[in-house]
């Protein structure tokens, strides 16, 4: 019994660690610091704050007004309650205030934050086997309504990398080429995989500067032509420009994939032609389709390429555009959101609401 509460508040602290270091919102980290402290944020907590979000434990890259929220609001809900509010955390705070403004403009990127996500396994016996799967370093935009929009990080994305995870025999080997790439979450989980070939791309050029930032930061190559060194690197990614309203068949003909993704990317009536049209060339591949072979109902086998499309319905018009437009092309549009529902590896993400976001499964027609 008691083994059994010490694992589950050790497993509570570290999903308190682990959505700070996801830039989760103040209030979810406040909601996991109570749940960790049992109903209130206790001096134990306090100062499990103070070890994990300070010092040599966070990464220089972290914002530092981020922290300084996070500890007035932890202040100003102990004393409200009339808890005690430990003097390290005051003397902490004070000094992170103090000088939060001058870090942040040294790092001259005050309009992006850096976020760690890290995939929790889905099988484990204990705290210390429940080993993190994958880590994923990131640069995102904070300015998510101010049309930054490519640099910011989105539930599709989180839930077609959770998919990735759930199912990784079906990317591994495969060559797989994502539309709309943004902070290039799903690349860097696709690469944990083993896919054998990792495309990804983006039509705003600032969106693809920051994308292949992030790729280093992930200690992941980005391919260049004629370098011997990254053709024998296994960690590599090809971030490369696309227009969908420019490009051409024989601009696509090269890469030929086997599993197309994208998330969130059903975003404005006007583009939907395009995007439905850069399907159909990426689905039609040396006169090969995606029809299914193997155990009727399987979702997962097909004879030719095969895309999967994270999206969340905001604009029911928009989707019902995306669903005419595909049926026009004889694009198969499949909900596959039930029966391949990926596992959770995200629990510490309490911001991320994976109930909003389907999954469709899209094949060329013969």
């Amino acid at each position: 019994m008691a083994d059994a509460a010490a694992q589950e508040g050790a497993e509570q602290l570290l999903h308190l660690k682990l959505a700070f270091l996801a830039g989760e919102p103040p209030a979810c980290i406040l909601a996991l610091a109570r749940k960790a402290g049992g109903g209130s944020i206790t001096s134990h907590v306090q100062n499990f704050l103070l070890e994990n979000f300070t010092g040599t434990n966070v990464d220089r890259r972290q914002n530092s007004t981020y922290t300084t929220t996070i500890f007035k609001r932890v202040i100003s809900e102990v004393e409200l309650s009339s808890g005690v509010v430990i003097d390290e955390l005051y003397e902490e705070f004070a000094q992170h205030n103090s000088c939060c403004v001058q870090k942040d403009s040294l790092l001259n990127r005050t309009d992006y934050m850096y976020k760690e996500i890290s995939f929790l396994s889905s099988t484990y016996d204990n705290v210390s086997s429940r080993l993190i799967s994958v880590v994923a370093r990131l640069s995102c935009s904070s300015n998510m309504l101010e049309g930054d929009t490519g640099c910011s990080l989105w539930p599709s994305s989180l839930f077609l990398s959770e998919f990735i995870l759930s199912y990784p025999k079906i990317f591994s080997t495969k060559c797989c080429f994502e539309l709309g790439s943004g902070v290039g979450l799903v690349g860097i989980c696709l690469n944990y995989v083993g896919a054998s070939k990792v495309i990804l791309t983006d039509g705003d050029t600032s969106t693809l500067a920051n994308m292949k930032e992030n790729m280093e930061l992930n200690n992941l190559c980005i391919e260049q032509e004629d370098s011997e060194v990254l053709k024998e690197s296994k960690n590599k990614v090809e971030c490369k420009y696309l227009s969908w309203e420019e490009v051409s068949e024989s601009d696509l003909r090269g890469y030929q994939p086997d599993i197309i993704l994208g998330a969130d990317i059903m975003y404005d009536p006007v583009s939907v032609p395009h995007l439905v049209r850069v399907l159909s060339m990426l689905l039609r591949r040396d006169g090969r389709q995606g029809e299914t072979k193997g155990k009727s109902g399987d979702e997962f086998e097909t004879e030719g390429p095969v895309a999967y499309i994270a999206t969340v319905i905001r604009n029911a018009e928009t989707f019902n555009c995306f669903a005419k437009s595909a049926a026009d092309a004889r694009l198969s549009a499949i909900n596959i959101t039930s029966s391949a529902a990926p596992s959770d590896f995200l629990p510490h993400m309490l911001s991320y609401d994976r109930s909003s976001v389907q999954l469709l499964k899209i094949t060329l027609l013969s």
